[in-house]
């Protein structure tokens, strides 16, 4: 999948469940590691210790699941004009390791689109983080607070009383 960003300059209501993505790509570096090794202060030896992480099942240092959730969201052009704030992070199942020299990217789906209110409403997809061999290496549902176009919304409140039978 080439990569595509483009939803997320859009407003709430002009999403649809099933768009898809695709993100450019981020190759993970031993300094990236040993960075949120120490910025987090998870200093657990499988990833900081080459000669403990040698005899571990994976044979050597891997990053850490959550540098790549992070580095997942980063990889998102997320429009300050619409995203209003992380609201949850859900089921992330973490299947491949991923190694120093891999480069990941995230294609995902939008799943669900509930409204709020006029203001806002939660954008919920389904993140695969993909390796540089197209194999999933982390899965995660993430939901984001979403700016609507207030005006689309008020038209649709309005259309949606009318058809009812509601006195506006």
């Amino acid at each position: 999948m080439r990569p595509d960003t483009s939803m997320f300059s859009r407003p709430f209501d002009e999403l649809a469940v099933g768009d898809r993505f695709s993100t450019r790509g981020r190759t993970i570096t031993e300094a990236d590691v040993v960075a949120f090794a120490t910025l987090t202060g998870d200093l657990h030896p499988q990833h900081v210790d080459a000669v403990w992480a040698a005899e571990s099942p994976f044979g050597e240092r891997i990053a850490h699941g959550m540098l790549l959730m992070s580095y997942a969201i980063g990889l998102l052009p997320l429009d300050p004009e619409r995203a209003v704030a992380l609201r949850r992070v859900r089921d992330a199942v973490f299947k491949r390791p991923v190694r120093f020299g891999d480069t990941i990217h995230v294609d995902g789906r939008l799943e669900t689109l509930d409204e709020i209110d006029d203001g806002v409403g939660v954008v919920g997809w389904l993140w695969s983080i993909v390796n540089q061999e197209g194999r999933v290496v982390a899965r995660v549902g993430v939901d984001v607070l979403w700016r609507r176009d207030p005006e689309v919304a008020a038209q649709a409140r309005d259309g949606a009383a009318e058809f009812a039978g509601v006195p506006l």
